[in-house]
């Protein structure tokens, strides 16, 4: 492992996300909210630190290896989380702790959406902006977005790629060369936020509104300028806009550079995970519809489709956006809403969960080994349209599987270790894990009133979830240390 290569990236890198605090210090003058000098010093701090990280070892120019990919990726995000937090800390409204500070930033960057911020109508315009440019930075991920730049800087971006999306991918490279993958994720990424941001605006939000919610909402965030989130705005036209934008986020970003390319959109549906994520919403969707109606939830017929289908692909995708206080609705939709953010949005999307993909071969072999009970002496593979799935990818959806109950067991062990209900505690490790944001309980609308050590350890879950667990799992692996 070459750990000074690895530096000298850390290093780049950073001095590289510095720049993020800049638009905030415009946002600040132009609406001389008083906190331009958190975001001065920010800067300064995360520059200069960056610098130092880099100066010593600027000429290590070695190639990268997977191994250092795995050390860049999950060093890089704890160290942005970090940093990404100064801003927050030098703030003089809101007051925030160190603690408070990196789980604003790091639920941010994860795009996670769960907050320990409130009154969120009168804080600085210039906090509310960086709140959600972190989670539009997050959500593409910033080491994808960042191999882009890489290799000008004499760094191959290949190893970082596959450290920040391990599991199974259909499409790991669209184009021929990693940078122009990269390159093409990003022109999609940026034209659906540039897309999203117009619709809103007609549909009535202000430009600032419109410009940070499309940041949010395309990266399936949950972030918002207003305590009542997508609610403050009582449109049935912005419900329509978050929804459409929602739904796409939660699809594989191949599929729409494919259809952008070809265009067509046969092949979203020919591919069989967004056949499932379809199903499963439109499937949500029925039976939240069904119990709010027959339960008489609301007065009218479209608020009850409105608030229903809103809500259900707002929690489905992970995004996290609400319109109305979801814990409370009747019977047991707050759970299952809960529990279908840990399917999440489909691979290679900005979406949060285990993913469909995922959840759709675990399905697919449970089928098979019920077709192999009748049928012991039969070859049955497992596929995916016409092709069979490697016995080796089934193998690491099941460990992932195993080891994904086996870290929500014990984190929220330990948050009922702090005194925590179980409601609470089991819900805001799933709203962690799965980069949903709002729980049931005392984290239905802010994570503000649990204790520091909860917090901490919903921390470490955001980052495992939004790593999708092995890249950091495997830094703690003997084996991955051997020589």
């Amino acid at each position: 492992m070459h750990l000074t290569v690895v530096q000298r990236i850390l290093g780049m890198l950073l001095m590289i996300f510095s720049s993020s605090m800049l638009p905030p210090i415009v946002v600040s003058f132009i609406y001389d909210d008083g906190s331009m000098a958190a975001f001065v010093y920010g800067f300064a701090v995360t520059a200069i630190s960056g610098a130092l990280i880099w100066l010593p070892v600027r000429r290590q120019t070695r190639d990268l290896r997977l191994r250092d990919g795995f050390v860049v990726v999950a060093a890089f995000w704890v160290v942005l989380g970090t940093f990404g937090a100064a801003p927050f800390l030098f703030s003089q409204a809101p007051v925030m702790s160190i603690t408070d500070s990196v789980f604003e930033a790091i639920s941010g960057l994860t795009t996670t959406g769960a907050t320990v911020l409130s009154g969120l109508d009168g804080l600085p315009a210039s906090i509310l902006y960086y709140r959600q440019q972190l989670q539009w930075l997050g959500g593409m991920g910033i080491i994808v977005l960042a191999v882009a730049v890489l290799p000008m800087l004499g760094v191959g971006g290949m190893q970082l790629y596959r450290a920040e999306t391990p599991g199974p991918v259909k499409d790991t490279k669209l184009t021929p060369r990693i940078t122009e993958t990269a390159k093409a994720l990003w022109y999609i990424y940026l034209g659906m936020t540039i897309t999203c941001a117009i619709g809103y605006m007609l549909a009535g939000m202000t430009l600032f509104d419109a410009i940070c919610h499309s940041f949010s909402t395309v990266a399936i965030g949950g972030f918002s300028t207003h305590d009542l989130s997508i609610g403050y705005f009582d449109s049935s036209l912005v419900d329509a806009v978050a929804v459409v934008f929602m739904f796409l986020a939660g699809v594989n970003f191949s599929l729409h550079f494919v259809a952008w390319r070809s265009n067509s959109i046969r092949h979203y549906l020919a591919d069989p995970e967004f056949r499932a994520y379809a199903m499963i919403m439109f499937c949500l969707v029925m039976i939240v519809l069904l119990v709010l109606y027959f339960s008489e939830e609301y007065l009218s017929l479209s608020d009850t489709l409105v608030n229903g289908v809103f809500q259900v692909v707002s929690i489905a995708t992970t995004t996290g956006f609400t319109t109305t206080n979801f814990s409370m609705w009747p019977g047991a939709l707050p759970v299952l809403l809960l529990f279908a953010s840990f399917i999440g949005g489909c691979a290679g999307s900005t979406g949060g969960g285990m993913k469909v993909m995922r959840c759709l071969l675990l399905y697919r072999q449970g089928v098979r080994e019920v077709h192999r009970l009748v049928h012991p002496a039969a070859q049955v593979p497992v596929k995916l349209g016409s092709m069979p799935v490697p016995q080796r990818v089934i193998d690491s959806v099941w460990g992932f599987f195993a080891v994904y109950i086996v870290l929500f067991t014990l984190m929220m062990l330990v948050l009922l270790a702090t005194g925590m209900d179980q409601v609470t505690a089991f819900s805001a490790i799933a709203a962690s894990l799965n980069n949903l944001g709002p729980g049931l309980g005392e984290v239905a609308t802010s994570f503000r009133d649990i204790n520091d050590i909860a917090k901490w350890v919903c921390i470490c879950a955001m980052l495992l979830g939004r790593l999708e667990i092995f890249t950091l799992l495997v830094l703690v692996s003997p084996t991955f240390w051997r020589h």
